[in-house]
């Protein structure tokens, strides 16, 4: 029940078993009473339908689902920060740090705290903190004193057998990869569920599945799973390294060795780092492994030559896996006759290489014979249609792609018409992720300057008219017998789940990247809390905030508590034992606005060492009453006001942008940028810009609605008694919202 329960609430939505409502009861019992009361206080409400079933649940039930609330809204964590009352400055200088460190240097005089460091009089005020001053270290842990200072109830729907089944299939049907929240609800759903009937649509999604079965002991079933070897090798790689795409082992390690790059140059480990992060991805099976994997090749239905082919821009890891998986002992077996030609194709490397043919005609500028190729693998086509049109001209290439774009997936289809306009603005520097690294600015392609603006502008409107016209005719092609639709206004602004794979999960209702939160207050105050369940250690995680206004910049960090507009409740560089700490900041709307500030971007990186330590909880709280500040312990943290927060779990993210306040439109957009470096500063301010104009550009629900209906001839209505009614709860089902990209 607790699995289906946590799933549930990333739904906004509360399960509870059918067998448990079948009959309603006259009078609300005392225990629903409470507990209603109890969830109000952590900012949610209940619908009726909800009610009714909560009102038949045992005490039991009720009173475990109110600390699953609590957990979730981090109710038990400690989020005491160094400083009491930190909206109040406490003077404290470099000036006292400089004297604080001779002092310990030269054992002067002075107050000896527990971390054995000496402070020295007229210096830092030691009744403000909650611990040193100078180390950074807390000695207090409390509790969260101020609860329902929110300015509305979220309210939570009935979730039933029936929902949590739907729900999981559409996981499984979902026609964008899902991200980290999406997935982990998917394995969750797999442990307690049994498996649906349903296509499975991404390779990711097909990962997750195959690994319950292999799990279960029913390898066999997985065979008929795979189409290609590639599909092998990323499950293999996926229960190596966590990583549900081919990343290759020296981005990994990089990385990872990055991570460990410090400021200080006596602290760099990355070279150790680095060397330990190649040795831990050297790969070792046991014999069961690898007859398992010996089979699937073994029955892969694929002529060797073809198979070879997929295999080949992964030559180098497959040599790897063949060698470790000891392939070529096996493929000496009796009835693994397809598994030793497999090998000797591909060791021998009697196949042809269709990218390679792409590449000699394109270098060749022969468009009809480049065309040709691409044709044959619209995917591919779709995916460099852009870089073809600089090359060969528009109207070659749109005739030919207009031939095959009935083949393409609707997911591409979409990207191609969202992304025109950035790609060929040749001012702009675009947002782009490698796989496995962090994002990146990048110029603009340098075959722009050839063409003329008006030229620049009939390929863009080429694109879009093309793609829409697609769309259109796949919507036009579906039998529709309703004569109305609604949309909420909210889905106009929730853009469609395209590319995005959000590596922190949200326990919390989940939102898709790019949705815009309207300001409620004019606070706005980021958290970060970490380090619950570790031993007392140096574990210095840093929440930031990078001001940016139109000539010059701002920061909010460890390193400038107070600035303009924003904050600071003090720097934690250690953990005390096993309950974790916590970092916040305030940020002043209105004074911000005054003094000319256009955008505020949220950080939270790694100081220490390594990568941001897993289950780091971040987000920020939204109000209309003001949030109050503990003077006694300096807790602000208030669950009904939280407005979104996400848990981490990437295992290489160093730095991580979570939002970003737009001060003129009064909104904060929720993001997620991966970056580099130890400090704020190491942020790129134009990757910020290139992804907002990404997601600016993204199609959103609410857009793809109506064109759906203008295709099926839907008139538009302003209420939910429309034959097709799209509302807010129905769009939290972000895989269902998928199934609008109709192939």
């Amino acid at each position: 029940m607790n699995t289906l329960l946590k799933v549930s609430l990333r739904q906004k939505a509360v399960f509870v078993s059918n067998t448990v409502h079948q009959t309603a009861l006259a009078e609300l019992r005392e225990t629903t009473s409470v507990l209603v009361a109890n969830l109000a206080q952590l900012g949610y409400g209940v619908s009726e339908p909800l009610l009714k079933a909560l009102n038949q649940t045992t005490p039991t039930f009720q009173a475990n689902l109110l600390e699953q609330f609590r957990e979730v809204m981090n109710v038990n964590k400690n989020w005491i920060p160094l400083v009491k009352g930190w909206n109040v400055p406490t003077g404290e200088s470099i000036v006292d740090h400089i004297m604080t460190f001779f002092a310990n240097v030269f054992q002067a005089k002075g107050t000896r705290l527990q971390c054995g460091h000496i402070i020295p009089a007229d210096t830092f005020p030691l009744e403000r903190y909650n611990g040193c001053p100078f180390c950074g270290t807390p000695f207090e842990t409390g509790e969260i004193e101020h609860y329902g200072q929110g300015s509305k109830l979220k309210i939570l729907s009935l979730w039933t057998e029936k929902d949590a089944e739907k729900f999981f299939a559409n996981l499984l049907k979902s026609k964008t990869a899902l991200d980290a929240t999406q997935m982990d609800s998917l394995k969750l759903l797999l442990a307690e569920l049994p498996l649906p009937k349903a296509d499975i649509a991404m390779k990711e999604t097909l990962m997750a599945v195959i690994d319950t079965l292999v799990e279960l002991e029913h390898a066999e079933r997985a065979q008929a799973l795979f189409s290609s070897p590639t599909d092998i090798m990323r499950y293999l790689w996926y229960k190596h390294t966590g990583f549900l795409q081919l990343v290759a082992p020296k981005t990994i390690a990089k990385r990872k060795a990055k991570n460990n790059v410090n400021l200080r140059p006596m602290l760099d480990q990355s070279a150790e780092v680095g060397g330990k992060a190649k040795q831990a991805l050297k790969l070792k099976y046991i014999r069961k492994q690898c007859l398992m994997v010996a089979t699937w090749l073994n029955n892969l239905m694929l002529p060797a030559e073809k198979a070879c082919e997929m295999m080949h821009p992964k030559r180098g890891m497959w040599v790897r896996f063949i060698r470790a998986l000891r392939l070529a002992e096996y493929s000496k077996r009796e009835g693994f006759d397809n598994l030793r030609t497999l090998l000797d194709v591909f060791y021998n490397q009697r196949y042809e290489v269709w990218q390679a043919k792409v590449d000699r005609y394109r270098l060749a500028s022969d468009a009809e014979n480049t065309l040709g190729l691409l044709k044959q693998r619209p995917g591919l086509f779709a995916r460099s249609l852009f870089a073809n049109m600089l090359w060969f001209g528009k109207d070659k290439v749109i005739e030919a792609f207009g031939e095959v774009v009935d083949q393409v997936p609707a997911r591409l289809v979409f990207t191609l018409n969202m992304y025109a306009d950035n790609y060929f603005d040749s001012k702009m520097q675009r947002t782009v992720k490698p796989l496995g690294g962090i994002s990146k600015a990048v110029p603009p392609n340098k075959l722009l300057r050839l063409y003329k603006p008006k030229q620049i502008r009939a390929m863009q409107d080429s694109i879009q008219d093309l793609c829409l016209l697609a769309m259109k005719k796949r919507f036009a092609a579906i039998e529709n017998n309703h004569e109305s639709m609604y949309i909420d206004p909210m889905l106009f602004k929730m853009p469609v789940s395209i590319g995005d794979r959000s590596e922190s999960v949200q326990d919390l209702p989940s939102a898709l990247m790019g949705t815009r939160f309207a300001l409620e207050g004019n606070t706005v105050r980021l958290f970060m809390q970490w380090g619950e369940g570790l031993p007392a250690q140096h574990l210095d995680m840093d929440l930031s905030c990078y001001v940016s206004y139109s000539n010059k910049a701002d920061i909010c960090s460890y390193s400038r508590l107070h600035t303009t507009g924003c904050k600071h409740s003090g720097d934690i560089r250690s953990i005390p034992e096993k309950v974790g700490t916590a970092e916040y900041i305030d940020i002043n709307v209105p004074e911000l606005k005054k003094a000319g500030a256009k955008y505020v971007t949220f950080t939270c990186n790694a100081y220490s060492n390594g990568s941001i330590t897993p289950n780091l909880v971040v987000g920020w709280m939204d109000s209309k009453k003001p949030m109050k500040i503990s003077a006694k312990t300096g807790v602000a943290y208030d669950p009904s006001c939280v407005q979104h927060q996400v848990r981490v779990t990437s295992s290489v993210t160093k730095g991580l942008v979570f939002g970003v306040l737009d001060i003129a439109a009064n909104e904060i957009v929720w993001l997620e940028m991966p970056f580099a470096g130890q400090v704020v500063q190491n942020m790129n301010e134009d990757a910020v810009k290139g992804i907002l104009a990404k997601l600016d550009a993204k199609l959103s629900v609410g857009n793809l609605l109506k064109v759906k209906a203008e295709a099926q001839g839907l008139v538009m209505v302003e209420t939910a008694e429309a034959d097709e009614a799209y509302t807010s709860e129905w769009a939290m089902d972000v895989a269902a919202v998928t199934q609008l990209l109709v192939d």
